[in-house]
């Protein structure tokens, strides 16, 4: 089996360590497997960069002039920093990055468990498992799985809005204090003005990024969050629409790939301004006035995925033709 599923993806490429976990494509339970591991590996990535940041830190210098990679975002935080951005108590950022370190653990093991313990199909077993189970040609499981995804998205975005109303607020660097954001903005009119650059009647060109408030900013997480949960209920409860359906036809996994590919891009995009202009989200306090160089390497990023969707949907085509 393994061996006519790793020629059926490998069609387009004579290079097989370009194939990588597409050898997997048709292997609901491995290909589930590999993606917690990887996961893992992200996390565990993070949690070993966070601890390696905190044994080097010096709090007497910024940490801008530090190559800091990951302070800076716990700082935004609000963990551990005083009156203007002063980091006071470095002690939570190596919590953090102990607790990244046990996580990845955990998702190493179910890695590995769906790996090697748990069937390479999962609708072979029966049972809870297989409602997990996919087919390329079947929308409605697809939905079921994009729906799971985007709940969890959702809970994300509400865990930054609980962090900043109730678990002692994030650094607002308009007063150069870390605050609890007690009213939120939930008027639609400017939530949603953002998105075409607009506020209060005058438009910005840095459009999203133009936000110079928290309130706006957790508003947005609670608008955001409350959409990509309703978006997953939706998913899982209806199958997708024809229309919908010839718009993104999804026939194999390479198409999926690629879609994903190309909406990380938009993501690193959309990051460019915000890296490189906004203060409110990034306070230079951590981040230092000229920031163009992580502006530049989201830009790199957003290319590389770009390229990747390029790449994947190639691939895709050559699958279909094959």
């Amino acid at each position: 089996m393994t061996v006519s599923t790793n020629k059926t993806f490998a069609a387009g490429t004579d290079s097989p360590w370009l194939v990588g976990n597409a050898r997997l494509t048709n292997l609901s339970g491995q290909l589930l497997g590999a993606h917690i591991a990887h996961a893992g590996l992200i996390v565990f990535w993070v949690g070993t960069t966070t601890i390696i940041e905190v044994l080097r830190f010096t709090p007497t210098k910024p940490m801008y002039e530090q190559g800091m990679i990951l302070l800076p975002h716990l700082a935004t935080l609000g963990w551990g920093v005083g009156n203007s951005g002063e980091v006071i108590d470095p002690y939570p950022y190596f919590v953090i990055g102990v607790l990244h370190l046990i996580a990845s653990a955990v998702l190493g093991a179910g890695g590995l468990f769906h790996v090697f313990r748990s069937p390479a199909i999962l609708s072979k077993n029966g049972g809870q498992v297989a409602k997990f189970h996919y087919e390329w040609n079947d929308p409605k499981q697809l939905g079921l799985i994009l729906g799971h995804h985007l709940i969890i998205l959702g809970l994300g975005a509400f865990l930054l809005v609980l962090k900043a109303m109730f678990f002692g607020g994030i650094y607002d660097a308009n007063i150069g204090e870390v605050r609890l954001i007690a009213n939120p903005t939930l008027d639609p009119e400017i939530i949603w003005g953002y998105l075409v650059g607009l506020k209060g009647g005058v438009w910005n060109s840095l459009g999203i990024a133009s936000v110079d408030n928290l309130e706006d900013v957790i508003g947005g997480h609670i608008w955001v969050g409350g959409i990509l949960i309703l978006g997953g209920i939706w998913h899982i409860l209806v199958s997708p629409f024809n229309w919908v359906r010839n718009i993104l036809p999804i026939k194999n996994g390479e198409e999926i790939l690629s879609y994903s590919l190309l909406s990380l891009a938009l993501m690193a995009f959309i990051s460019i301004p915000f890296v490189a202009y906004n203060q409110i989200v990034f306070p230079s306090e951590f981040y230092g006035e000229d920031r163009l160089v992580s502006a530049n390497i989201q830009f790199f990023l957003g290319i590389v995925a770009f390229c990747g969707y390029i790449w994947h949907s190639w691939r895709s085509s050559k699958i279909d033709g094959a």
